[in-house]
């Protein structure tokens, strides 16, 4: 099967609104690997790899985010899947 692999960033009022804990329900649920962080900034960081529509759904998803997030911008750069990808983290800076 053909993965892809997006490095994002999403910003806007995406912290203190449990944007990691539904970012990382919402990518189990898609059978995503991968991992989620806030960033000093106030934006968050994420990559999201598997299933190519899986991806895009994600990011589609991370445009409007929880309830509580207003997200003003989300940047997508797309990288060379990484095998070595279990699972799907909350990461902490």
């Amino acid at each position: 099967m053909e993965e892809r692999k997006a490095h994002v960033w999403i910003s806007g009022r995406v912290q203190g609104v449990f944007f990691r804990h539904h970012t990382q329900d919402q990518a189990l649920q898609l059978g995503l690997r991968g991992w989620v962080r806030n960033l000093p900034d106030g934006r968050v960081e994420a990559t999201f790899q598997g299933d190519p529509a899986s991806v895009e759904a994600m990011i589609e998803w991370c445009r409007k985010g929880p309830p509580m997030a207003v997200v003003r911008d989300v940047e997508v750069v797309w990288e060379e899947p990484d095998p070595s990808l279990q699972g799907f983290q909350v990461r902490y800076v």
